[in-house]
């Protein structure tokens, strides 16, 4: 009897912890409703390999701010950027002339009895268009975020899905002969199945936060890619991070890889 008994022991162990790492997976509730009331400031940097020997650098301010409008209680982002588009036969200061790049406003939040049964936060996002190109665009999103209710092996610390979609009526500059590098107009489903790991105390790791899938639903593509961002909190004000995307499905093209990081002070 003494031989079966380590072999059962072990079996208990692994069982145990079996069941403590798939814990996430049965045990999330909706967290959705509890939004921050805190404004943020943050400055973002990316460069991108966008295929085909072009590349991109990118600067962007976003702004987040609480909004309340009644019972309607939500929030409002707002991005603006300047970008620079050069490639490997242009002049080494091509890469250090920005101009301004599309600007966009989304708004989020929930009403206690709006859509109630879904549990969700329901917004929009609308793009201005500036520079020598973009587009006015529009689309819903509707997003959750669900939290474990204990403690576990994989230390997660939410997962928050998000669907968006984008459609675009209105090119600037839409002469095509004049601007053959203005993109069509996007029909374009937006996928985030955003997930968040705790490393340390002050460090999180996050899966599809910045960049998510695309499906474009005028040309059946897909553009899905592998997006992970390390993020530190310094103090209770000031948040660094440093991510990287690489896609890996680009039947609708996106970018081939990026690269970012931003710096963000709540107050």
């Amino acid at each position: 009897m003494k031989f079966l008994a380590i072999p059962l022991l072990a079996l208990c162990i692994a069982q145990a912890h079996a069941e403590d790492f798939f814990v996430p997976i049965s045990n999330f509730y909706n967290d959705s409703q509890q939004l921050g009331d805190s404004k943020v400031l943050e400055f973002w940097a990316s460069h991108d390999y966008q295929g085909g020997d072009n590349y991109q650098n990118d600067l962007r301010l976003r702004y987040y701010n609480p909004l309340e409008v009644g019972d309607w209680k939500g929030r409002i982002r707002l991005d603006a950027n300047v970008a620079s588009n050069y490639n490997s036969i242009s002049t080494p200061n091509n890469s250090g002339a920005y101009s301004a790049g599309n600007m966009f406003l989304t708004l989020w939040g929930q009403a206690p009895e709006f859509l109630k049964p879904l549990g969700a936060l329901v917004g929009a996002r609308v793009f201005f268009p500036f520079g020598n190109n973009g587009q006015w665009a529009a689309g819903p999103q509707i997003g959750w975020r669900f939290a474990p209710e204990v403690d576990t092996t994989l230390k997660v610390t939410d997962f928050s899905p998000l669907l968006r979609y984008i459609y675009g009526w209105d090119a600037k500059n839409n002469s095509f002969a004049a601007n053959p590098t203005q993109p069509v107009l996007a029909r374009n489903l937006h996928i985030f199945p955003t997930i968040g790991f705790q490393l340390a105390p002050n460090t999180t790791l996050r899966f599809w936060d910045e960049n998510g899938a695309v499906f474009n639903t005028a040309g059946n593509g897909w553009f899905i890619p592998i997006d992970a961002m390390v993020l530190r909190r310094l103090d209770k004000n000031w948040v660094v991070a440093v991510g990287a995307s690489k896609q890996v499905v680009q039947s609708y093209q996106q970018y081939d890889w990026s690269t970012y990081a931003k710096i963000s002070f709540n107050f």
